[in-house]
């Protein structure tokens, strides 16, 4: 759809929701609705007839992928950044042509939501050519970290790093992607004695499967391995040296195992890994988080390490309007948040916006499934 029918659509949707002003300054909203969950949202209904659960943090400009993360107190959310192009959609993701990042930031859930001026563009990252996708950060020793996976010149995702002396950037690109790396979605996670580690990769368009061999594979699969009774190709993780911008390990796979101890094969959609990961530490149990692509879940799986493995668990939040899902979790001022996005604004799946939402815990450490929408 052109910019001018997606403007038409956009109008009456944007007439119910709170705007920030766009360009090249800094630019908020106040946006309360966005975090409360106990009464349905206000504006339009979804395609389902239902209200949903959450409303967008920014409304002038696409975001996805929210890597939330909390420094000095604020929360800063790195999202990745859709734009409107030309690429037809495909089952590799062709049509997300992502290109720079924007970060947000808030002082208190519901409040005010500030959209930052562009923290890093494609064009000034020496080995990349296009398709800047989901991105993470990390802080240590006065500096700033942006991880963000790019396809090079010959259409292999890669993960590079920048640096920044501020939170909102602008960051620095190093000159080359980290050495060994590959594929999409870092995220990094800190543990508690300082020690980082970046959760990594993703199927289809994101090219595990063309990495099995540690060799990049062109012509290689377009899906996964095709086998759904082996057990099913999985993120990777890998320790972050003491500079945070090189691995200090070759990366690992993330296991992740059903109730009786069995790795989760090829074939079981609705559990096994698609992409999006993500690691948080709650009462001293690891939970590694990650999206099933195709089945459209957020799933975790909980280990004793943070390189596992992990044992299956259940839902985060059941299918979203949209194809893809992607997310973040964290603490934040007393409370345990997610963040992830859907196509409210759009209707289409290149054109998102993120959210987020309260997550609770039962007593036995499960997470209770969120659904994002309310009647």
């Amino acid at each position: 759809m052109r910019r001018t029918t997606f403007a038409r659509r956009l109008l009456p949707v944007l007439a119910a929701l709170p705007l920030i002003a766009c360009g090249d300054r800094s630019s908020s909203t106040d946006n309360a609705a966005a975090a409360d969950t106990a009464a349905p949202a206000a504006g339009p209904l979804a395609k389902n007839g239902k209200h949903y659960l959450s409303q967008p943090l920014v409304t002038d400009f696409y975001t996805a992928d929210p890597s939330a993360h909390v420094f000095d107190g604020k929360l800063y959310i790195y999202p990745s950044h859709d734009i409107d192009g030309p690429a037809k959609e495909d089952d590799l993701g062709g049509h997300f042509e992502m290109r720079d990042y924007r970060v947000l930031s808030m002082d208190a859930p519901g409040g005010k939501v500030t959209a930052h001026p562009v923290a890093l563009d494609v064009k000034d990252v020496p080995w990349a050519e296009k398709q800047m996708w989901a991105p993470d950060a990390a802080y240590k020793d006065g500096t700033y970290y942006l991880y963000f996976p790019a396809k090079d010149r010959q259409g292999a995702f890669r993960i590079g790093v920048a640096t920044s002396k501020s939170p909102v950037g602008p960051f620095k690109a190093n000159p080359q992607p980290i050495k060994g790396s590959f594929s999409i979605d870092p995220a990094v996670f800190t543990d508690d004695d300082g020690k980082s580690y970046m959760y990594f990769g993703g199927i289809w368009g994101g090219q595990l499967q063309r990495n099995t061999t540690g060799t990049y594979d062109p012509n290689g699969s377009k899906t996964d391995l095709g086998a759904d009774d082996k057990p099913a190709l999985t993120a990777k993780v890998a320790p972050l040296a003491a500079d945070m911008t090189e691995f200090a390990a070759k990366p690992r796979d993330v296991v992740i195992l059903d109730e009786k101890g069995k790795p989760l094969l090829g074939g079981d959609h609705d559990r096994r890994f698609f992409e999006a990961s993500w690691m948080h530490k709650y009462k001293g149990k690891y939970y590694f988080s990650y999206s099933t692509g195709d089945t459209h879940y957020l799933a975790y799986a909980i280990g004793d390490s943070p390189f596992g493995p992990f044992t299956y668990k259940g839902r985060i939040l059941q299918p979203v309007e949209g194809w893809t899902t992607h997310h973040s979790i964290v603490e934040w001022q007393g409370k345990w948040w997610l963040f992830y996005a859907d196509t409210q604004l759009s209707g289409q799946t290149r054109l998102r916006n993120v959210k987020m939402t309260e997550l609770k815990y039962n007593a036995d450490g499960t997470i209770q499934t969120i659904d994002p929408f309310v009647k």
